[in-house]
């Protein structure tokens, strides 16, 4: 089975890629903006014909987009997130090679949910932010494009190479410069969010099975269980040894303050609050994954203290 992949260079890209290099029945190509990709090109700014052109030249079985942008403004959002998803998908009805096409979205498209909650697939989407409302877009195209096609609407993934900006790779990072400078009291803020962690390797699991399968419309990956982020700051520290306190700033639910190893000046202490996650999604959000199990064959593996303790190996490694 010959699979175009477009994103391999990303977060979860690189993952989807080294999953599907191990089964050796799958002939890979990667498609992406990077030089280290078989192909270059820019879904943002190419043409679905240039793109038409390619597919029918590798006749790929499989199309996987992992590609978009998780920050910057709307218009760069809109233009990696939809722009770019309406590109594969007039791209692969031009085409004859038939591909099927597996897509990645988010939790985000969903927005936020009532604590306590687990919200399934047919669950309305209130995207809370411009974050969500280009992926939901993205998401409706694909739906709407008459294609053989799936959206994995992944919601947080976790694990190694987690990237610094997002909340997990923050508190990582945060407690690595404390480590370092020997300070006993780590002050962050927004530990009060709860989220569903899903790790990295499992998503890449749930894209490979979703590629194999036959199912269509929107499917959700995440562990099922939601964690507050104060209680993952907590294993972090327990699996990075750090004995220092944790303190949470008096901040309001879904905003954090920049984390603190040092003394900060005042014009530090004024600086304005950042949300902890770009997706708009308030404070609780859990999926319900029994569409992944009954349809994909897919259950999450790998369990949050062993994505931390990866996040944190590689915090270490700049020690």
């Amino acid at each position: 089975m010959r699979v175009l992949l477009i994103g391999a260079n990303g977060f979860l890209g690189r993952y989807v890629a080294d999953r599907l290099l191990a089964d050796p029945a799958v002939q890979l190509t990667a498609l992406g903006r990077g030089d280290d990709a078989d192909v270059r090109f820019d879904l943002s700014s190419g043409s679905p014909g240039a793109l038409t052109r390619f597919l029918d030249a590798v006749h790929p079985g499989v199309v996987i987009n992992c590609a978009g942008a998780t920050r910057g403004g709307a218009r760069e959002l809109t233009r990696h997130n939809t722009v770019a998803v309406a590109t594969v998908c007039e791209a692969l009805r031009r085409s004859g090679c038939g591909a099927r096409l597996v897509q990645i979205g988010c939790g985000a498209e969903y927005g936020p949910s009532q604590p306590g909650s687990c919200t399934a697939e047919d669950a309305t989407p209130r995207p809370g932010g411009p974050y969500g409302v280009s992926k939901l877009a993205g998401t409706e195209l694909v739906l709407g494009s008459g294609l053989d096609a799936v959206v994995l609407r992944v919601f947080s993934p976790a694990g190694p190479g987690t990237p610094a900006g997002t909340p997990l790779g923050r508190l990582a990072e945060a407690m690595r410069r404390a480590m370092q400078s020997g300070d006993g009291e780590l002050k962050v803020g927004g530990l009060g969010i709860q989220r569903d962690f899903i790790d990295v390797r499992d998503v890449a699991r749930a894209v490979h099975a979703a590629s194999l399968s036959a199912a269509q419309g929107v499917i959700n990956i995440g562990s099922g269980r939601a964690v507050r982020l104060r209680d993952a700051a907590a294993v972090l520290a327990r699996v990075a040894g750090y004995g220092g306190a944790l303190h949470e700033l008096d901040t309001p639910p879904g905003i954090v303050r920049p984390s603190i190893g040092h003394p900060r000046s005042e014009a530090e202490h004024t600086a304005p609050a950042v949300h902890p996650y770009p997706d708009g999604c308030g404070s609780w959000q859990q999926a319900d994954v029994r569409t992944a199990r009954d349809r994909l064959g897919w259950r999450p593996r790998i369990h949050l203290e062993e994505s931390l303790a990866d996040i944190w190996m590689e915090a270490a490694c700049r020690i």
